[in-house]
């Protein structure tokens, strides 16, 4: 994610001179008035001390942390998504879901995956044709997506979590295939032989530079690799955004204008943010901030969880530690 906001604040230091691709990718960035729809009734945002800026000349670090909610939508309609690997149902789902903590001194940054097969009180969400969604008691957590999208995304994390999404940001899995190949594709290791007729991978154990339509089979596999269930999914979704994250960095975008006009036109073009996210000039905002996070203080972990008593194929948030977990990102 780090990376990620990073490379936005060098897209537009490389394209500012031209103004039409600046004016084509910041229209490519798509939002959503999440405020403006879930209003007061919302945890407190987080506020902490001034952090010194190390220097009399820098400019002071932000005071404030910055949780963000991280959805990958993924769309199985269309001939497109069938062969990228997508499933028979209609629609779009939000099979990834990650809160990215950053804290207040932008040293350190948790990355916290919620499975989806997680059963939640789903709460009341306001729709954008009017009316409201009912309150549902054990419903897997990515129905929120499904039934109100990004706003009942964002509510039921706050409900579930008690902690305030300063924003959020939904990446097109479509999009992150076409990211992969811009790039140039993208180097995984896989401990365990993968056979997933349904991702349409099969990868033997080892070491492999995947292209998009097999990068992006990877992050939906879950049923060819342990128990296949979410869990597993999350572990190679976890190790393909650390290897993504490992390509940006290391790839000198700026000395190539196609191949970074290409990578800025797949990030922004797969982009889906609220309303203070919602332009390269913001993106580049929160990129310059996170210049001295460095790659060591990316952390990954999953929400800790149980079998749900209820049925053997879904997942209950396992307490307390699910709580403390949520009470260390405040």
């Amino acid at each position: 994610m780090a990376a990620g906001l990073t490379l936005a604040a060098a897209l537009v230091a490389g394209i500012g001179a031209a103004g039409w691709a600046y004016w084509h990718l910041d229209d490519n960035i798509k939002s959503v008035d999440i405020d403006n729809a879930l209003g007061d009734n919302r945890p407190a945002k987080t506020v902490t001390a001034p952090a010194a800026s190390g220097s009399a000349s820098a400019s002071p670090l932000p005071a404030e942390a910055v949780n963000i909610l991280v959805l990958g939508s993924d769309s199985r309609s269309g001939k497109e998504n069938q062969e990228l690997g997508g499933g028979d149902s209609a629609g779009a789902r939000s099979d990834t879901a990650m809160v990215v903590h950053i804290d207040a001194g932008r040293t350190t940054a948790t990355v916290v995956s919620i499975p989806r097969d997680t059963l939640v009180t789903r709460p009341s969400c306001p729709l954008s044709g009017g009316g409201s969604t009912a309150v549902a008691y054990g419903v897997m957590f990515n129905t929120a997506y499904s039934v109100g999208g990004p706003v009942c995304a964002v509510k039921t994390v706050e409900s579930i979590t008690d902690v305030r999404m300063d924003h959020y940001v939904e990446v097109d899995f479509s999009g992150f295939a076409k990211l992969v190949d811009a790039l140039g594709r993208v180097t995984v290791t896989t401990d365990e032989d993968i056979d997933d007729d349904d991702s349409h991978l099969h990868l033997a154990a080892g070491t492999h530079h995947l292209n998009g339509t097999r990068a992006l089979a990877l992050a939906r596999t879950r049923h060819g690799i342990g128990d296949g269930s979410d869990l597993g999914r999350i572990g190679l979704q976890q190790k393909l955004v650390k290897a993504l994250l490992g390509q940006i960095a290391s790839t000198d975008l700026l000395t190539s204008p196609t191949r970074l006009y290409a990578v800025a036109d797949a990030v922004t073009g797969s982009l889906t943010t609220d309303t203070g996210l919602d332009s390269l000039a913001e993106l580049m905002e929160l990129a310059q901030s996170l210049k001295g996070l460095p790659a060591t203080g990316l952390k990954t972990v999953t929400m800790p969880v149980v079998t749900a008593p209820s049925d053997p194929n879904r997942v209950v948030a396992q307490e307390p530690a699910a709580s403390g977990l949520w009470k260390s990102l405040k």
